[in-house]
């Protein structure tokens, strides 16, 4: 079963961050990680207030061939970073045991990360891989993306799967509307009243067994593990 880790590392301690140097006051949001072919391109939010001496450090790092700016909106721009992962002990750690980044946070001194890894087991190797990489980790949290005892379907039935899946299908949520409530009660050969049900309860199953579970499970505590 996947996991989902929080983890604190030394700015210094990784080659990104060491690229992204801030000042004092800056802070850094990695907004996504962007397989393209053999590298892996980030994408992140500065302020306006350091962009330009971000900017001027970042260029200036020998492991950066490019940086470009995505969007600038109110106070804030989006970079894209061409970058050689290859230099990055830690993200080659994320990349090769199949890690999926779901947030990053960086300060002039410290990094904050959400990972998801599909079994326990990689999850020890990646700790594992850090350790003998001399990376400096502080887990926090580790806990499943579902709530236990839901299964593989997160609490809901088949019925109600059916009936979801077919009105995300069809454009039920779409904007405009491709498909109403009638259409799928007509096709499923339920009433109508019933399919809104089974929509109500699929959602609300899922919610539950997901997004609150998971909010459930976050503590801002996090152990250091000693590296050996």
């Amino acid at each position: 079963m996947a996991v989902i880790v929080h983890l604190r590392i030394p700015a210094d301690s990784f080659e990104l961050g060491r690229i992204l140097e801030l000042e004092a006051s800056g802070t850094i949001e990695l907004e996504n990680m962007v397989p393209l072919g053999e590298k892996a391109v980030p994408f992140f939010s500065v302020t306006d207030d350091v962009r330009e001496s971000f900017e001027e450090n970042v260029e200036a790092h020998p492991s950066v061939e490019r940086i470009v700016e995505v969007t600038h909106h109110n106070n804030e721009r989006l970079y894209s970073l061409d970058w050689n992962v290859s230099r990055d002990v830690f993200f080659q750690g994320i990349l090769e045991l199949q890690g999926q980044l779901l947030s990053a946070t960086g300060t002039p001194s410290t990094w904050e990360f959400e990972i998801r890894f599909p079994t326990h087991d990689s999850l020890s190797e990646f700790q594992e891989y850090c350790s003998n990489g001399h990376i400096p980790l502080e887990v926090g949290r580790i806990y499943n993306p579902v709530r236990p005892g839901t299964g593989m379907w997160y609490g809901v039935t088949k019925a109600q799967r059916e009936t979801l899946m077919r009105a995300v299908q069809g454009g039920y949520y779409a904007i405009p509307r491709r498909m109403s409530t009638q259409d799928l009660a007509d096709e499923l050969g339920i009433s109508d009243q019933a399919v809104t049900e089974r929509l109500r309860r699929a959602i609300e199953t899922l919610t539950e067994n997901t997004l609150i579970a998971m909010d459930e499970e976050l503590e801002d505590t996090f152990e250091p593990v000693q590296n050996t």
